[in-house]
């Protein structure tokens, strides 16, 4: 059975989801990136995941997308960094971002289901044939931005047993019938969870990390109540969680101009734009709510100043 630090040193652990700062005009802003990326490996995370949704990754370009796995690479301060690399519509362009990822140095790639979850054979045929294209360790992510997102027990199972993918972020958002299924039959991967109000009780059911919104600016506190978790130390770790849960609760109103803001407060200058205008729901009320949220988990020491 893997221990969870087993887990955080190979598959497992605190991930950092990459925000994508933008310019006023949109273009990415890869300076602030990087030095973005540089605060997130200070602030805990055991690996980084470059090219997800909260990177905005639907709207980006492929050459946007390689562009940042690149510079979240030369920035990782020898974190792993995965991507995602089969954004692209046809199997011909998924190849190539495949590739192309390969070529920007990343230590894994992240394969969503791609619409795919209704149909177990499919789904299984899929990624298995999609992973022949690289050597590159595979992670699953159910991305919710196509439907159908979800994978079957059964079929992450299969996966898991042929040795064709080392974890998942899973989105279910339910325990029975949901994370716990695939827990069951994870073996030596690594399920991961995104749903942050079930985030204690899937590591008490033997979920093997977090890959979830709070850590686009708040990762230290996931890692708080992680180190907790594996310590044995349970108060803390309800403590940790509740902080994390209030976190996530600030972000919700225009995520992910939300937590831009949110870093910016922490002294890494990032503008709270965003492709999809989620920066148009933030007025003066929303704002204050974060300053607000944000000043008191300094004064807890759960923040930067």
């Amino acid at each position: 059975m893997m221990t969870l630090r087993e887990a955080e040193n190979g598959w497992g652990g605190v991930y950092s989801l990459l925000l994508t700062p933008f310019h006023d005009d949109l273009s990415v802003d890869y300076e602030a990136y990087g030095e973005y990326v540089r605060w997130q490996t200070e602030q805990g995370a055991h690996h980084l995941f470059a090219v997800c949704g909260s990177s905005e990754m639907a709207v980006l370009t492929k050459e946007e997308r390689v562009r940042c796995a690149s510079v979240a690479v030369r920035n990782s301060c020898g974190h792993k960094v995965v991507a995602t690399a089969n954004m692209a519509q046809t199997r011909e362009e998924q190849i190539d971002e495949i590739k192309r990822m390969e070529d920007a140095g990343v230590d894994g790639l992240v394969f969503v289901t791609k619409g795919y979850g209704s149909d177990d054979e499919i789904m299984v045929r899929y990624i298995t044939e999609l992973a022949a294209q690289t050597k590159l360790p595979i992670l699953l992510y159910e991305y919710p931005g196509f439907p159908n997102n979800k994978i079957s027990a059964k079929a992450y199972g299969k996966l898991a047993s042929d040795g064709i993918i080392q974890g998942i972020k899973d989105t279910t958002c339910i325990m029975e019938g949901g994370i716990t299924d695939k827990i069951r039959v994870q073996g030596d991967t690594c399920v991961m969870n995104a749903n942050i109000p079930y985030l204690l009780e899937s590591y008490e059911q033997g979920a093997r990390g977090v890959i979830a919104t709070p850590s686009t600016c708040g990762v230290g506190i996931l890692r708080k109540m992680w180190d907790a978790f594996v310590a044995g130390d349970m108060e803390n770790a309800r403590r940790f969680h509740a902080d994390v849960c209030s976190l996530s609760d600030v972000l919700d109103n225009g995520f992910t101009a939300s937590a831009k803001y949110m870093v910016s407060l922490q002294g890494i200058p990032m503008n709270i734009k965003t492709r999809g205008g989620a920066e148009n729901r933030l007025n003066e009320q929303a704002l204050k709510n974060i300053r607000v949220w944000h000043e008191a988990a300094v004064q807890k020491h759960l923040m930067d100043a």
